[in-house]
């Protein structure tokens, strides 16, 4: 347990067991579960964080996970986000214990570096009571995917947090301090056709699924056969090549012998 909860004058053991953490409410819509799941699994199969200033040689851990509730405050409704992001930490050991159970940020130390919200109607308030709430909490990136553009003519937006825990929105789709951008990508994700959110190294080059990756390596690998095999042939032929020429060049040997005078 963390020093900062050893040191509150309340008991929160009693406190959490009375938070509830899981309500089993499902998720909305499948395209915002597909979306989701691509937002994680990319991270987790392809991703490295940029190294911290603190331990540049040590590899940085970190959590990004969908649909659990951010606890910023005692005896207040967590804010479910669809997706988050958040550096340097790890799900405790024991993640089956109820204090442990969602993202208390009290408990983490921070809150996280990064929230998405997919929007799927117009009673989410993304960009209305959502986007107070997360400056309120500190969240440093604030992104609001619109597929339908039901809030606004934007189907992406990006705010950043700025002076007096105002967002600004960017005017690009960076996320500077993670390394991160994001982009709308036409594609099939799980044999299915759609314009998917995507994460973008800061070279700007595609993040690629574990799937992608293990195909790309795939067809890097028949590539190179196929050239292997096609230089074989080349060095099969050029010898023929030799072979022939010798057979020719023994024969005019042969002939300029016999016409020779004896």
């Amino acid at each position: 347990m963390s020093k900062a909860i050893a040191e509150t004058p309340v008991d929160l053991r009693d406190v959490i067991e009375n938070i509830v953490t899981e309500d089993d409410e499902p998720v909305d819509n499948f395209f915002s579960a597909k979306e989701q799941s691509l937002l994680k699994r990319i991270l987790y199969a392809s991703w490295t964080p940029p190294p911290s200033e603190e331990k540049p040689k040590k590899r940085r851990k970190f959590l990004a996970d969908v649909n659990v509730g951010v606890f910023f405050a005692l005896h207040q409704p967590p804010l479910v986000p669809d997706f988050f992001l958040s550096l340097d930490i790890e799900p405790h050991k024991d993640w089956h214990k109820k204090e442990h159970r969602s993202y208390f940020v009290w408990e983490f130390g921070k809150v996280p570096e990064v929230v998405i919200e997919i929007v799927s109607n117009r009673k989410g308030g993304e960009l209305t009571d959502k986007l107070k709430d997360y400056a309120r909490m500190g969240i440093n990136y604030y992104v609001v995917h619109d597929p339908e553009k039901q809030l606004s003519e934007d189907a992406l937006r990006v705010y950043e947090l700025g002076f007096g825990k105002r967002y600004r929105l960017r005017d690009d789709y960076q996320l500077p301090d993670l390394g991160l951008g994001l982009t709308l990508w036409k594609g099939v994700f799980e044999d299915k056709e759609d314009v998917w959110l995507r994460w973008l190294d800061k070279a700007g080059h595609l993040i690629q699924t574990g799937e992608e990756r293990a195909s790309n390596a795939e067809k890097r690998a028949r590539n190179a056969e196929k050239r292997a095999s096609n230089a074989e042939k080349r060095a099969s032929n050029a010898e023929a090549e030799v072979k022939r020429l010798r057979a020719e060049l023994a024969r005019g040997t042969r002939k300029a012998a016999k016409k020779r005078p004896r």
